[in-house]
């Protein structure tokens, strides 16, 4: 199953402020939290889904990872390293500037 757009999710546009963004999940976390929802799955699935794509969006680094590498930015395995360890710089690249590998490794 693919993962929406965090935009969509939101119901924001690419461009749209920090403060857009703040307020369409505000809205959307008290539409869809847990605790006013009385265990409805399927909200609280969309819950997970708006809280996770404000988390991506409201920081400025990782919002520049999802909107240039989209949802691989994030997995494992994915262009951007799953845990940004050089933010889009090759695994390799990363650990010889820390380890001053070269190429006998």
């Amino acid at each position: 199953m693919s993962k929406r757009d965090y935009y969509e999710v939101l119901g924001v546009s690419k461009d749209a402020a920090e403060r857009d963004i703040k307020k369409a999940y505000k809205r959307l976390a008290m539409k869809y939290h847990p605790d006013r929802t009385q265990g409805d799955k399927s909200k609280e699935e969309q819950f997970k889904e708006v809280k996770e794509a404000y988390e991506i969006l409201n920081n400025d680094q990782t919002r520049a990872a999802y909107d240039y590498y989209g949802h691989a930015a994030f997995e494992q395995g994915g262009h951007g390293g799953g845990g940004c360890l050089g933010c889009g710089q090759d695994f390799g690249d990363a650990c010889g500037d820390i380890f001053g590998a070269s190429d006998g490794g």
